[in-house]
């Protein structure tokens, strides 16, 4: 077999959004040209934003001394296509996915027991746990995330299944076991013993996922207690020495002021704790590498708490609305220079897709404006329109924010030379055509005249500037627009044969196929989740 290209070159728009000084006005960038990325590294090894034709691609091929069956992917001009960075989703419960949409007229506190806290512990089960999250996976993927950084169960199996399905799958993440020993908040039926059982636990994944990427180039071990008032300070404590014990410390996440409710029952639960974000500090879970999903009703003083440890923020817009617990301050929390990303929040949020929870973004801000005009005293005194975010910057917090939550800033969300190319191909489709005047009067259109055969359902008529085509898929897009997904260079979910050939990659297992060869993934699979899991996955690959 003749070895691979050293490189797969790809050709056409490149959109992402420049890193900037905080405060600074985000702008897309919009380059016309080419990249390549190593095949060897998955990184971006060079570009060159001068090319404009065919010729030009084929003469940067001879330069560079690559061999004609270098892979070419291009992004089609009358398409409308594009290359975007990779979404990252700083905060996502996988097994919950099958309740999403499921939350009825529920706040937080009755939504966990109704419909959450069942669901979860149903997920003991490695059939079931199998099915939701090959789906989550798939549906984020297809979403053009990357990256996720998921909640799991309190069941070792299923969360090392989970670990291992993601990095068979290609997919970055991060991976936590949720610990929950508090008695008198958790359900009996779903529960860890005790802080030591908890603690045993979350080493045992931690010691799975380690044995499964020993680097951590795609999945990583994240502590997970759940939030406050479902772990004894016990067992808080234990977490916060289990993160510092390692070099570098390990990823924390948790949930910190999602709704008024839980902010009350956490200043009962502990009374020696100044605040919320306190709590945490106490017991050394507030560091450069924690992730706090919502800080929807965060004090300034808990904000400059949370940006002194360096800890971050992942906003999860369209769940705060679902459940009806407000709208986090998100332009507040970056002027108190906390680093923030967003989180689609599965099955509170009722999307798994970055995508809709940037625009949600967007729009809820806009509310905030008039939530804070309204009710002055809940808030400082803002100028109007202060609030709002732009379409510029929902997509920044959907990529370069979020790497920055995962702690991965230098590698992820943009198109510098030396980063991870973890992308994702837009297509627009092409421009709408109007149908001739002979089949409107003959009705053989079926009356829409504007309508073609695409899969898209953004309509672009031609004038559009680039910056506008962008703000429509960001308005009007969905999945159907993500042609093709890459993660480190490798092809892990496409919608076009094309993608498949050009790649010579299996869109679904062929990141796992790279990285071993012959009957050893066969194995690798066995080892890690079971002979269960082994007939499983080949009969997914028959």
């Amino acid at each position: 077999m003749a070895p691979a290209p050293p490189v797969t070159l790809f050709y056409g728009t490149f959109v992402d959004l420049p890193r900037t000084e905080s405060g600074s006005k985000h702008e897309l960038s919009i380059r016309h040209g080419a990249l390549w990325a190593s095949t060897r590294t998955g990184r971006i090894a060079g570009s060159d934003w001068s090319i404009t034709s065919e010729a030009q691609l084929q003469s940067l091929i001879r330069r560079n001394a690559w061999p004609g069956t270098v892979r070419i992917i291009r992004a089609r001009e009358d398409l409308n296509e594009f290359f975007f960075p990779g979404f990252i989703d700083t905060h996502i419960h996988a097994p919950q996915y099958p309740n999403s949409g499921l939350f009825g007229s529920s706040t937080l506190l009755d939504w966990l027991e109704t419909y959450t806290f069942p669901l979860e512990s149903s997920l003991g089960n490695l059939s079931k746990a199998r099915t939701a999250y090959d789906k989550v996976i798939s549906r984020t993927l297809a979403n053009g995330t990357t990256y996720a950084s998921y909640f799991a169960t309190i069941h070792v199996g299923a969360t090392n299944l989970l670990a291992t399905l993601a990095h068979t799958r290609g997919q970055r993440a991060l991976i936590g076991r949720v610990c929950m020993d508090n008695p008198s908040f958790c359900p009996s039926y779903y529960t860890d013993g005790s802080a030591q059982e908890s603690l045993s636990a979350t080493k045992e994944n931690i010691a799975h996922i380690h044995s499964l990427d020993p680097a951590g180039k795609l999945v990583k071990p994240i502590l997970t207690p759940r939030f406050a008032p479902t772990c004894s300070p016990e067992s808080l404590s234990s977490l916060g020495a289990l993160a510092a014990s390692h070099s570098p410390p390990l990823h924390i996440q948790t949930h910190i002021s999602e709704n008024k409710d839980e902010v009350s029952l956490v200043q009962s639960l502990f009374p020696d704790s100044e605040s919320y974000a306190d709590v945490y500090d106490k017991h050394a879970l507030l560091t450069k590498r924690t992730i706090l999903a919502h800080a929807v009703h965060l004090t300034q003083t808990e904000m400059d708490l949370i940006a002194s440890r360096d800890a971050k923020v992942s906003h999860c817009p369209a769940s705060n609305s679902a459940l009806g617990s407000g709208i986090a301050p998100v332009r507040q929390l970056l002027e108190s220079g906390v680093t923030v990303g967003l989180g689609t929040d599965v099955s509170g949020g009722y999307s798994p897709s970055i995508l809709e929870a940037a625009r949600q973004a967007c729009l809820v801000s806009r509310l905030l404006r008039h939530t804070q005009q309204q009710n002055p005293s809940e808030g400082k005194e803002v100028k109007d329109g202060h609030e709002v975010l732009s379409v510029e910057e929902a997509l920044y917090l959907a990529t370069r924010g979020g790497a920055a939550v995962v702690d991965m800033a230098n590698d992820l969300g943009g198109f510098e030379e030396g980063m991870l190319f973890d992308t994702q191909l837009i297509r627009l489709g092409g421009v709408v055509r109007s149908s001739p005047s002979s089949e409107l009067e003959s009705g053989s259109s079926f009356g829409s005249a504007s309508v073609e055969k695409n899969d898209s359902v953004v309509d672009i008529f031609g004038w559009e500037s680039w910056t506008e085509r962008v703000h429509k898929w960001v308005w009007t897009g969905n999945d159907r627009n993500v042609r093709a997904v890459w993660v480190g260079g490798a092809l892990v979910h496409c919608l076009d044969d094309e993608f498949r050939a050009d790649s010579g990659s299996e869109p679904l297992f062929g990141s796992l196929g790279g990285r071993l060869g012959g009957s050893d993934w066969l194995k690798y699979i066995a080892s890690g989740v079971g002979v269960g899991a082994l007939g499983w996955v080949l009969g997914r690959r028959r």
